[in-house]
């Protein structure tokens, strides 16, 4: 069975980084395409960025060039930098992973506020 544990999150002031990191265990990591989501109070949850199975990217347009998303498939982990946090960045971010099965990570807690 497969398992999705997110870790990095936390509180940081408008403009700061951090560096989210989701490690995967029970799939074959490298041949599943992951991605990172957030959900805020009261929105739903969107795509922040997503990496396939090749190294390609695609991020959301809110956070493209401030955010970067990166996998080692030797560790079995997705990354995603992000620089430049904004307040409307607040969110629960989740860790996906999918390849025919789809597994989800339990989320961390991201708050961009001065």
């Amino acid at each position: 069975q497969g398992q999705l544990v997110e870790s990095g999150g936390g509180l940081v002031q408008p403009g700061g980084s951090l560096r989210l990191s989701c490690a995967a265990s029970g799939i074959a990591f490298r041949v599943y395409s992951m991605g990172w989501y957030r959900q805020a109070p009261g929105k739903q949850r969107e795509s922040v960025a997503i990496i396939d199975n090749g190294g390609g990217t695609n991020y959301v347009d809110s956070v493209r060039g401030r955010f970067t998303i990166s996998r080692d498939n030797a560790k079995n982990r997705v990354y995603l930098q992000m620089n430049s946090l904004k307040p409307e960045d607040t969110a629960v971010y989740y860790c996906k992973a999918w390849q025919g099965n789809t597994y989800w990570g339990q989320g961390t807690q991201v708050t961009v506020s001065s």
